[in-house]
């Protein structure tokens, strides 16, 4: 069974920091882009940043210069280092992959999300 599971939320203060890790587990074989999505009471899911498997980030405005993320493909891991965080970052973080999975010449492509992980910003 294929999963990601994520980790790291939690409660900080304004200013502070938060790192969130999401872990691909399960017959899989290739990892294809991975990213991070929040969704906010009220609002739609939008996204935070993304990476390909060659490493190439794209970042929301909102959160350029403030956030980075990474990954770890030898432990099929992505990561979202999050500093100088603000009242607005608060959100469910959900992780999401590309992953394709399937025993050969049955393979296929498809997106899978985390079970999203809690992060409040206080002021």
């Amino acid at each position: 069974q294929v999963q990601l599971v994520e980790s790291g939320g939690g409660l900080v203060q304004a200013g502070g920091s938060l790192r969130l890790s999401c872990a691909a587990s399960g017959s899989i074989f290739r990892i294809n882009d991975m990213g991070w999505y929040r969704q906010a009471p009220g609002k739609q899911r939008e996204l935070v940043a993304t990476i390909t498997s060659g490493g190439s980030t794209n970042y929301a405005e909102s959160v350029k210069g403030r956030f980075t993320i990474s990954r770890d493909n030898a432990k099929n891991t992505v990561y979202l280092q999050m500093n100088s965080m603000k009242t607005e970052d608060t959100a469910v973080y959900y992780c999401s992959a590309s992953l394709t999975i399937g025993a050969v010449n049955f393979r296929t492509t498809r997106n899978y999300w985390g079970q999203g992980t809690q992060v409040t910003v206080s002021s």
